[in-house]
């Protein structure tokens, strides 16, 4: 089959589609909703008026034979804003992990009740991360016991770094259900709404994405009913007995399911935070004048700009093949979407940084959107596994050894 790099008539049309919502709507509210570190619920329903925020359009986009369609909607909405951008998408990794681990029938009951409906739009949350199991998943605490007297699933713990956490009505929990096991001991579980013993710990005052809403998630005996474990409780017992033999059953663990998933997503959102800081500093350097011409007739200035370009165009390929081969099917041999994350991540910092300082003391100020910018690109180096770990998969998986 013919290379061809060319997007399809609907995918221009849906880029389209979505810068126009990314300059009209999401970037005139980015700055009010940084300061004001709030949930950007008004945005959200203007989401939801157009159909961009429903199960329907990432569905769509998730289905893209290409694989494309995820891409290409997170950079566009992520160059409008990554805080307004993750408000609108957050809900989407605890789809993800439904989609990963769930039944069928799981799938069709929890998935459409997370996006709530047009006139009440709802969010959810994936809850992976705790306090002391960060990137090390096999330290999480967040326990799991099952009330065989009731048919109902006891949790019992705190989780924290939580997109949506507290303010969604679904949550997904990750939980240790043989602690004997470590990391091969977890599951995944539906919370539904209104369940008692689930509240809200701390919110977080975040450096970036203020606009996301960002909390611990505390579990004080949460009783939930038996059929929330996703996959059920067979599955579950056979993977167990498995792991307690020593077996590797080839099923990733249940949080890595989702990361594996989701990381050329999270590339692309990185890719168009820094497309928005290049694009911002290049006209900036066309217009400033300083010693009697433009900016940008400094090789200074302009070799800064071709390396931002040039680097973010080699970092959407990575995230665009990743994605591909992603959607295909095809294995990553080589931890193509670890890579994807990764450079994606990286290129954000430096770029928006370097925005900074083509802009010099007005890029330091709040008036100046590249400095929001630089702060919302440093997470792309830290959440859904740091650039450290992203390594550390890379390493491994080319290598074959278990590096440390």
């Amino acid at each position: 089959m013919p290379v061809s790099f060319d997007l399809t008539e609907d995918q221009v049309e849906l880029q389209k589609w979505l810068h126009e919502f990314a300059a009209n709507v999401v970037r005139p509210a980015a700055h009010e909703y940084d300061e004001r570190e709030a949930f950007p619920w008004d945005v959200l329903q203007e989401a939801a008026k157009i159909g961009l925020y429903s199960l329907d359009f990432f569905a769509t986009q998730w289905f893209d034979e290409s694989g494309l369609g995820i891409p290409l909607t997170m950079e566009e909405l992520f160059w409008g804003d990554a805080g307004i951008g993750l408000a609108i998408v957050g809900t989407t990794l605890a789809a993800a992990s439904v989609r990963a681990n769930g039944t069928d029938e799981q799938v069709g009951q929890w998935i459409p009740a997370m996006f709530g409906t047009v006139t009440e739009p709802k969010v959810a949350a994936f809850c992976s991360s705790e306090p002391d199991a960060g990137s090390d998943v096999g330290a999480m605490r967040t326990r799991a016991v099952y009330d065989e007297a009731t048919d109902e699933w006891v949790l019992t713990g705190t989780k924290t770094w939580a997109t949506n956490g507290g303010i969604a009505d679904i949550h997904v929990v990750t939980a240790v259900v043989d602690p004997a096991l470590k990391s091969r001991g977890h599951a995944s579980f539906v919370v539904p709404p209104g369940t008692p013993g689930l509240a809200q710990g701390q919110k977080f005052l975040k450096h970036g994405i203020r606009a996301s809403h960002t909390a611990e998630v505390v579990l004080d005996g949460c009783r939930i009913p038996g059929d929330c474990l996703l996959g059920g409780r067979e599955k579950l017992e056979e993977r167990l007995a498995r792991a307690r033999e020593g077996v590797r059953s080839g099923r990733t663990q249940p949080s890595m399911a989702t990361f594996e998933r989701t990381r050329p997503g999270v590339g692309a959102q990185a890719v168009g935070v820094a497309r928005a800081a290049y694009e911002y500093a290049l006209e900036y350097a066309k217009q400033r004048v300083q010693f009697g011409r433009p900016i940008i007739e400094n090789q200074a200035i302009a070799f800064m700009l071709a390396d931002m370009k040039t680097s973010i165009d080699a970092a959407r390929l990575l995230v665009w093949r990743a994605a591909w081969m992603a959607r295909t099917g095809q294995q990553f041999t080589s931890a193509e979407g670890s890579m994807s994350k990764l450079v994606a991540g990286e290129t954000a910092v430096r770029v928006t940084e370097r925005a900074i300082q083509i802009l010099g003391g007005n890029g330091y100020t709040r008036e100046y959107p590249v400095e929001r910018m630089a702060r919302d690109a440093k997470i792309y180096t830290i959440f859904e596994g740091t650039s450290e770990i992203q390594r550390l998969v890379i390493a491994r998986t080319i290598s074959g050894v278990q590096i440390r």
